[in-house]
């Protein structure tokens, strides 16, 4: 049985505070226990440790539809953001064409999410060094995988905000209203140091038993840790992220699938080239009651859904994320086309038919794309879907290393690990170098991890974002990152700083 991310009304604090915000204050006890009287038990530490798993899928966080994948998928030039209408989810319209301000955006649900996740790692990290006579391995399993998704948080923190508070200890009331931003060096250096702490840890294991499918394994962090330094953009540090990767690729734990198809079958999860997931279930029975993060259903599976759907083999959506013509265009000819976009005409000369949504193309994501025979039986169909995602893949990772490694000097080692990615959909041998091979890992990140909500973060790590996506309205010097929500800084009245252009 996976591992299920429950959402635990146990705490007088750690469901709720999750931002600067007065009305986080003020939450009087829901639950049974509070937490002064919890964490006592290995069993209620765990309870712990699963609600900090849990905010990695949350989707309606801040009363609105906040799922990271959707959104990067929007603001990259993958696909348009889409819905019923331009008035359908403002927020979501204005990532994707950078029409952002501090008041429109989705930057109160992501920053709300994001230390939400912090505040609970915090919150285990500090109880847990409380208790006595607790099994050590135990003990020292729980804290590698508290410090894993910690840095998994400020990663996603970083990277959409820059600038932002650093938090490593559970704060008081009065002191939620003096925090000041840390540097992202700042940021990335506590990233850093979570996740060597994780790796060091003997005890956090390789792989885990099919009841546990969803917790932190070793190569996972090492995995992100890779992808992290990657991404600060450091030369002089390319090889040192070529090596993790390396060794993650080379470890034994994972392989390619050998057809891509099989990727995104939810009869595939956890799969050979799974690395990490991000759980989810469609047995919870959620209903709209229950939207605001807690049916444990994935929600980007619905929206990316043709709306009004009537035809074999999918089940009907709300048409957010329509594939772009620029990006049907460059999978042209690609192997990996037909099981990474639907094409919506195609269905309709074969009798199917669905109500075109704002910004249609006729192109819809298949990777992520509800199926007729997957729908939840219990609750809210549109708010139970079950499809994990796949936060981090073994072709990710060996195009990850590839990049370093060109980057870093060695080319022989990029090539070998650019070319295992597309042997693996009959492509042939990339022999380039110099610039036109570091352009060719490029745009093998494009094709394989298409729609996958790497896109956007890749080009702006790159500095190809301005080029790409200035057509969109991204501005350069601004929209690399989220405006800080206009909460936080009045809240704080001036400790916080926004973000420039905002």
């Amino acid at each position: 049985m996976k591992i299920q991310y429950k959402f635990l009304y146990l705490f007088l604090g750690s469901l709720f505070l999750v931002s600067c915000g007065k009305e986080f204050l003020d939450i009087q006890p829901r639950g049974l226990v509070l937490e002064t009287n919890f964490y006592q038990t290995e069993e209620e530490l765990f309870e712990g440790l699963v609600a900090a798993y849990d905010v990695l899928q949350w989707g309606g966080t801040d009363n609105a539809w906040t799922m990271k994948l959707g959104l990067l998928n929007a603001a990259s030039d993958d696909c348009f953001a889409g819905g019923s209408d331009a008035s359908d989810q403002p927020s979501w319209v204005a990532y994707d064409n950078f029409t952002l301000d501090p008041f429109l955006g989705p930057q109160r649900g992501l920053w709300n999410k994001g230390y939400a996740g912090v505040y609970r790692t915090n919150l285990i990290l500090e109880k847990i060094e409380e208790v006595e006579d607790l099994d050590p391995t135990f003990k020292a399993r729980t804290i590698a995988e508290a410090k894993f998704l910690r840095a998994y948080y400020y990663f996603d923190l970083v990277r959409f905000f820059g600038n932002i508070p650093l938090i490593t200890t559970v704060l008081s009331g009065d002191e939620f209203y003096e925090q000041v931003q840390s540097t992202p060096a700042e940021v990335y250096a506590q990233i850093e140091q979570d996740l060597n702490d994780a790796i060091n840890t003997v005890e956090l294991p390789e792989t885990v038993p099919s009841q546990e499918l969803g917790r932190v394994t070793m190569g996972a962090a090492k995995a992100l840790l890779g992808k992290v330094i990657l991404y600060q953009n450091n030369e002089g540090r390319m090889n040192e992220a070529a090596g993790i990767l390396a060794g993650v690729a080379n470890s034994g734990f994972y392989a390619l699938e050998t057809n891509f198809e099989d990727i995104f079958k939810t009869s595939n999860e956890f799969g050979i080239e799974s690395i990490f997931e991000i759980n989810y279930a469609s047995n919870q029975r959620g209903g709209w009651d229950r939207f605001i993060n807690g049916t444990e259903g994935n929600y980007d599976v619905q929206f990316f859904g043709m709306r009004d759907y009537v035809g074999p083999t999918f089940a009907t959506g709300w048409s957010f994320c329509p594939v772009t013509p620029k990006l049907v265009a460059a999978m042209q000819g690609d192997p990996r086309m037909e099981h990474t976009i639907i094409d919506g005409q195609a269905l309709k000369d074969q009798g199917a038919s669905y109500t075109e949504g704002f910004q249609n193309t006729d192109y819809f994501i298949r990777k992520y794309a509800g199926l007729q025979d997957e729908r939840a039986l219990d609750g809210e169909p549109a708010l139970n879907w079950a499809n994990n995602v796949r936060a981090i893949r073994l072709a990710d990772v060996m195009l990850m290393a590839a990049e370093a490694y060109a980057r870093g000097g060695d080319e022989t080692n990029a090539k070998l690990f650019l070319n295992q990615v597309r042997s693996r959909v009959g492509l042939a041998n990339v022999t380039a170098s110099g610039n036109a091979l570091l352009d060719a890992i490029y745009k093998e990140r494009q094709l394989e991890l298409a729609t996958e909500g790497h896109r956007f973060f890749d080009l702006v790590r790159t500095g190809r974002a301005a080029a790409e996506l200035g057509d969109q309205g991204f501005t350069a010097g601004k929209n690399e990152l989220l405006p800080l929500p206009q909460t936080e800084l009045d809240i704080t009245e001036g400790n916080l700083k926004q973000n420039p252009g905002y």
